[in-house]
């Protein structure tokens, strides 16, 4: 635990018990604080008041006495309206914060010079959070990972000079995290997402710009234009700013060309690391990935060949495109993850024209219709769950497929379907473009099934990896 003492002897608020809202609870009354505590869901009061957390409905509380406001991140900060006790605080003049921003302030207070890798993004977050602390562990620092991955960030250890730090931020934490100030920030990349929270694009992408602006180097994805006029702003403002693109060979920065990833400076190109045969970074989505924690280690004083040999035993991110199994030419890849079609479209660009999918579930809107392009590169499909008969239209003559119904025959067919090929690596690919509720609890349950599943057929060897 972290222990925030910067509130010690002072009356805090806080909203939201949870998980994380019940570990910044703790923390701050390790600190010193005095904490009062609530939640709509009286179960929640119910399990913080027993486990010693001082809990009272905060709309009869006297807000003036309060030093801060301490509020979950899955409770409405701005949009669609802000949530009372958020009206509350503000009416009484009382600083609205999360447990990002505390800390930051711990950060500060007590090891200022703590290597911070904080990263951000619509999409690959989670992978680059992950192998960025693989690197550092794998290279023997003192690593911490927490934040909107794993555990939650006021129960990692405290901060230590020589500790490293590499947080996941959501847009939700960040709002809440005035103060966010790492060694090195990411912000991968920016597609609208979240606008029921932030109302609109624009909005969304500043609260993510402000996690990169308080950073001493801003390390900045400009494949998409809002990237872009960030790392442009920033730079105009006297910011560090180092620009990573897998797609752009930049004239400075760091881009992807093909699996060789490259350092950019003043348009003469030298590289700096590889991804050629590492299955868990397989695809241009984890070139971008691989390019901001190669950035970040360096940032933090990693050399080059400590980070390459983090690269390439990166065991990779349990249910995104997870490589669980080998039968002789057959690969068996778990992207339970791909909850809709555009996350799914990674999976299916990163494998060439071998691919048995498994597809189907609770449908999202526009279905599969997106991933039309990569329809050349399936060799057949098989369809599970309520999505499987639209799934089945829109596929119509241009892909083969079959309705398997369940996840388990799907498994089974692509499996025997891929032994038989004999036209170079096959891949059996869970990558369903739909959520999991119909058959399944969450993405996590369906991703094991489909592992259980295809590591149970005879001779197919596991693949070490998460779990």
């Amino acid at each position: 635990m972290i222990p925030a003492f910067s509130f010690s002897g002072k009356r805090v608020s806080l909203f939201g018990l949870g998980g994380s809202g019940i570990a910044t609870a703790h923390a701050l009354i390790a600190g010193g604080a005095e904490v009062l505590a609530w939640d709509d869901n009286p179960d929640s009061v119910a399990k913080a008041a027993a486990a010693g957390i001082a809990t009272g409905d905060l709309r009869a509380a006297d807000w003036q006495r309060f030093a801060a406001f301490v509020l979950s991140p899955g409770v409405p900060l701005t949009h669609p309206k802000p949530h009372w006790t958020v009206e509350l605080a503000r009416g009484a003049g009382v600083e609205v914060i999360g447990d990002i921003e505390l800390f930051c302030r711990e950060r500060i207070s007590r090891a200022p010079a703590a290597p911070f890798i904080a990263i951000t993004g619509t999409n690959g977050k989670s992978t680059t959070t992950a192998l960025t602390a693989h690197i550092l562990k794998a290279a023997g620092r003192d690593t911490q990972m927490g934040g909107n991955i794993g555990r939650a960030i006021m129960t990692l250890d405290p901060p230590e000079p020589t500790r490293h730090y590499v947080v996941e931020c959501s847009s939700y934490q960040i709002d809440l995290a005035p103060s966010i100030n790492p060694t090195a920030g990411i912000l991968l990349n920016l597609t609208p997402d979240h606008l029921d929270r932030h109302g609109t694009m624009a909005h969304y992408a500043s609260i993510k710009e402000r996690l990169v602006a308080g950073s001493d180097t801003a390390i900045v994805g400009v494949d998409d234009s809002w990237g872009a006029q960030i790392a442009d702003r920033l730079e105009r403002a006297g910011r560090q700013v180092v620009r990573i693109s897998k797609r752009l060979p930049l004239t400075d920065g760091y881009f992807a060309d093909g699996t060789n990833l490259m350092e950019a400076v003043h348009g003469r190109y030298s590289r700096v690391a590889f991804l050629e045969g590492i299955g868990s970074l397989r695809g241009q989505h984890n070139a971008q990935n691989a390019l901001a924690a190669v950035v970040a280690c360096l940032k933090v004083g990693l050399e080059l060949g400590e980070i390459q040999s983090g690269l390439e035993s990166f065991p990779g991110l349990a249910h995104r495109m997870e490589q669980v199994g080998r039968k002789d030419h057959v690969l068996f890849v778990n992207d339970s993850k791909a909850t809709n079609a555009d996350a799914a479209a990674p999976a299916l660009s990163s494998f060439a024209n071998r691919i048995y999918w498994i597809a189907g579930g609770l449908p999202k809107e526009g279905g599969i219709e997106p991933l039309r392009g990569f329809f050349p590169r399936i060799a057949k499909a098989y369809l599970i769950g309520e999505a499987a008969p639209a799934f089945s239209a829109t596929l119509g003559e241009a892909v083969p497929y079959e309705i398997s119904g369940t996840l388990a025959a799907a498994v089974e067919h692509a499996a025997n379907d891929a032994a038989r090929d004999t036209g170079g690596e096959a891949v059996v690919l869970l990558s369903p473009a739909c959520a999991s509720f119909d058959q399944f609890k969450n993405f996590e349950v369906r991703g094991e099934a489909f592992r259980q599943a295809a590591t149970a057929i005879d001779g197919v060897k596991p693949i070490g990896g998460p779990r």
